[in-house]
């Protein structure tokens, strides 16, 4: 790929890397789980990178191959990653530590999240980020009523959940 393919995408993921930071959370338990999935999905994502058109925000692209990849590897029975080996790779982006602690407030929302199927955490994530029910259909395949209808349905379920 050329230098400024690669600059691209470097710029771009640095800008969003908070957003795999959130999934990574959403899919994982513990820090080398974390890290281990920040990489496979960095890895896919440049993988894809050259196909992106941009005909949505790269923001939007972004969330859709970083679901896909956290949902395709934690459906597995065996819940391991398997990395791509990089040392080949360039190390084009430095990953900035992601602080648990500044998100403690949240973790009782968050173990509640981990009790919802891959699609409703997805769902609940896209939600929670503020994305609005087109860019949520867009992303995760699904029309826009049918987002409403579920996100509806998820609500009650985290209601019965944080307060039995």
């Amino acid at each position: 790929m050329s230098d400024q393919l690669e600059q691209s995408f470097v710029k771009q993921l640095k800008e969003n890397q908070n957003i795999i930071h959130k999934i990574c959370r959403l899919y994982t338990n513990g820090q080398d789980a974390h890290k281990d999935l920040f990489q496979e999905i960095t890895i896919q994502l440049w993988k894809a990178y050259p196909k992106f058109r941009g005909d949505s925000k790269f923001s939007t692209w972004a969330y859709r191959v970083a679901l896909n990849t956290a949902i395709t590897l934690y459906r597995k029975s065996t819940r391991t990653v398997n990395t791509v080996e990089f040392e080949n790779q360039r190390h084009f982006i430095h990953q900035d530590e992601y602080n648990y602690e500044e998100e403690e407030q949240i973790k009782l929302l968050y173990q509640a999240v981990y009790q919802l199927n891959d699609i409703e955490k997805a769902l609940v994530f896209m939600y929670l980020e503020d994305k609005d029910y087109a860019e949520i259909s867009q992303t995760l395949g699904i029309t826009e009523v049918n987002a409403r209808v579920k996100m509806n349905r998820i609500k009650g379920k985290l209601r019965k959940i944080l307060n039995p």
